[in-house]
């Protein structure tokens, strides 16, 4: 019953990690990343700014500020749900610290994550300190994904018995490794995906499949990939040249064709020499994840960056992550019969 109950929380925990990493999205994309000027209140209170006398005694309080109840709630949302996401992260240790001698358990993963949602948590602050830094905010990001997979790892570790609901699985040595580096290139692309973002350089380029009329537009990438930058500065809108914010842009489009390709032969290649129900479940999943993910890459361009579109283009890119970890999972399985054959 209690690695039930822990298996539950872990599950509980995992779609929170998913759903705050969509709702920072919508929060950033929608310029509320500023909202509150201070942290973890919000003009020195727990709540938003709504009625007349909270919005005059928070411009008294921060009258540099322009007070917005609605951004300043938008975030003041995110901030409740990642607070109680680090609530069930805590659950999570306490459990496992308390049944640490059961074999099944999982037991530092959940101590690294209580670590790291403290970090995130701090790259929260930091983010409203340091006026959306670009590091930071897109440091933030990368950490919040990476709560979001550890959170999934361990879902999985835990429910392992749906592995063993299917015919073993049988799989080359190659397609193992190349499901590894697709993960790995994954990541890379998120990185320069959350690194556009940060830098307001998702309308640099506004015309497809060129960038600014050209196939290979000027750049710059000095200025472009500068990740210490000035402090006291607000980064709100972006501060990039114009070719710095090209190089930007322009580098995400090639990480996402180097991706597209890496992982559309890899699913395409589980499709056709997988015996396995589920292996071909999961990288059917993933190809259509990835189908999807790069006409709203698209769609962000032609369209000019809707909000509705920008954050299914965030959500997606987690989705996505998440299906190449389940393919990683069922591949390196010790559970899963390792009999080789060629592809």
């Amino acid at each position: 019953m209690s690695n039930q109950l822990f298996f539950r929380i872990s599950l509980a925990a995992c779609i929170l990690a998913l759903f705050v990493i969509i709702l920072g999205a919508y929060v950033r994309l929608s310029d509320a990343g500023l909202g509150c000027p201070d942290w973890p209140g919000c003009y020195g209170q727990i709540t938003a700014p709504d009625d007349a006398e909270e919005i005059s005694r928070a411009r008294l309080s921060y009258p540099q500020s322009e007070i917005n109840s609605s951004k300043a709630w938008k975030e003041m949302l995110h901030r409740y749900f990642a607070s109680a996401l680090g609530l069930l992260i805590l659950v999570m240790a306490f459990m496992a610290w308390k049944q640490r001698k059961q074999r099944s358990q999982p037991f530092y993963l959940p101590l690294f994550l209580v670590g790291l949602v403290i970090f995130q948590g701090l790259l929260g602050m930091w983010t409203v300190t340091m006026l959306l830094k670009p590091a930071i905010v897109t440091l933030h990001l990368i950490t919040g994904l990476l709560t979001l997979s550890l959170l999934f790892w361990v879902v999985l570790m835990q429910g392992r018995v749906w592995v063993s609901q299917f015919d073993k699985i049988r799989y080359s040595r190659l397609l193992s490794k190349w499901a590894q580096l697709g993960l790995f290139v994954l990541a890379i692309q998120i990185f320069l995906g959350g690194w556009t973002s940060t830098n307001y350089a998702a309308l640099y380029c506004t015309d497809f499949p060129t960038c600014q009329g050209q196939w290979i537009p000027e750049t710059n990438f000095t200025e472009a990939f500068t990740f210490f930058s000035g402090l006291n500065v607000n980064y709100e809108g972006g501060v990039l040249s114009n070719n710095a914010g090209v190089t930007v842009h322009f580098m995400h489009r090639v990480g996402a064709l180097v991706t597209f390709i890496l992982l559309l032969g890899l699913t395409i290649s589980l499709l056709i020499k997988s015996d396995n129900k589920m292996i071909k479940v999961v990288s059917a999943t993933t190809l259509i994840l990835l189908i999807t993910q790069v006409s709203l890459g698209i769609a962000n361009v032609l369209l000019l960056l809707p909000i509705p579109v920008a954050v299914s283009h965030n959500a997606v890119a987690a989705l996505l992550l998440l299906s190449m970890i389940v393919l990683n999972f069922l591949l390196h399985s010790p559970q899963i019969d390792r009999t080789e054959y060629s592809i």
